[in-house]
């Protein structure tokens, strides 16, 4: 990084179903996202969304379709097409980009039952029609398809990641 670029990190907002990708102190893209319907927490098996300090441990995705649908993060060969809810209506769809989150606090979202990146928590792409701004995940981060792949494309692994209320 030389002396002139400032550091890339993503901020998450809980209460506003805001994300912001900031550079240094300034705000260069916002987005809508919807967290979890459960809301904060970080407890395994708890389907809330992990709050404190990440970072992106992978990025996976790169040159999918938008609409791929991925399946334990590989892509299953599908891209999503509004009647595949009608077969799973409760599932939470994962498409197009995974930014897969590690926790970076020992006791609070890293290690043990609090282990955000073994509780599979991505910020990922969503089907167009679910609504963003507003809690509804199963606790990972959901963004627009469009808005996924140009944060994806912004960011390298290592990106820290600040969530909160």
């Amino acid at each position: 990084m030389s002396d002139n670029q400032a550091a890339l990190a993503i901020r998450i907002s809980l209460s506003r179903q805001r994300l912001w990708l900031l550079e240094g102190n300034d705000v260069v893209a916002d987005y809508p996202v919807s967290t979890a319907a459960n809301g904060a927490g970080e407890a395994n098996g708890s389907m809330c969304t992990p709050r404190g300090r990440h970072v992106i441990r992978a990025r996976i995705g790169d040159g999918c379709r938008s609409g791929t649908v991925f399946v334990g993060r590989r892509p299953t060969g599908e891209v999503y097409a509004v009647g595949m809810r009608e077969n799973e209506p409760e599932r939470d769809w994962i498409l197009t980009r995974i930014l897969w989150l590690s926790g970076c606090e020992p006791g609070r979202n890293r290690l043990g039952d609090v282990d955000t990146m073994r509780r599979y928590i991505y910020i990922h792409g969503t089907p167009d029609d679910v609504v963003l701004g507003e809690p509804g995940s199963h606790g990972c981060v959901r963004m627009a398809n469009a808005d996924v792949i140009d944060l994806f494309d912004r960011v390298p692994v290592g990106t820290p990641v600040l969530i909160e209320e």
